[in-house]
């Protein structure tokens, strides 16, 4: 609809990102003039998906429920994101999000029906972490009941692609693709 939309695809189940260790957490909070070249390359991957994420306007997220949450290599992800001065700062206000002016859409697919339930620490979180960093413009669609049954799961994908269509039409018509 858009070929001339640069689209950043990442695949964290088949190539996920390492989990932060004290090597990267030394070198997130030292400061950038002190930052050895070990210390560097402990950012690297870091570094490049924030490049990513600063240079879209849009995030598109697929994100299975895994006992009642996230995946550990979007986990991985998300604190290979969050990180001071590059995704937020802090100051005598407190926090304060860089990823401002973005807009997100999270599509997650779950067995049951989680959705405003206790159960659901999911999407609680993943607003908590985007806004954080600025994101508050998030969607949520959630695919549910997957592993009830072949009725439901299709109910729940057709159900999900015409939230996906309604939210993307919204979109356009507001110009944010």
């Amino acid at each position: 609809m858009h070929p001339d939309v640069p689209v950043i695809y990442r695949d964290l189940g088949r190539y996920p990102v390492p989990a932060i260790d004290e090597a990267w957490i030394a070198a997130a909070f030292c400061p950038p003039a002190q930052l050895t070249p070990e210390l560097q390359s402990a950012l690297m991957i870091s570094d490049e998906l924030i490049a990513e994420l600063l240079a879209a306007n849009l995030y598109i997220f697929g994100i299975p429920m895994y006992n009642y949450s996230v995946p550990a290599s979007f986990k991985a992800y998300i604190d290979q994101i969050v990180r001071v001065r590059r995704t937020f700062v802090v100051s005598a206000d407190g926090y304060e999000g860089l990823l401002k002016d973005k807009k997100a859409l999270v599509i997650t697919t779950r067995g049951g029906s989680y959705a405003g339930e206790p159960l659901d620490f999911q999407e609680p979180y993943l607003r908590a972490v985007f806004d954080f960093i600025g994101v508050t413009d998030v969607t949520f669609i959630h695919a549910e009941n997957l592993a009830i049954g072949s009725e439901e799961r299709q109910l729940a994908i057709a159900t999900a692609h015409e939230a996906i269509q309604q939210v993307v039409k919204t979109w356009q018509s507001s110009t944010c693709i």
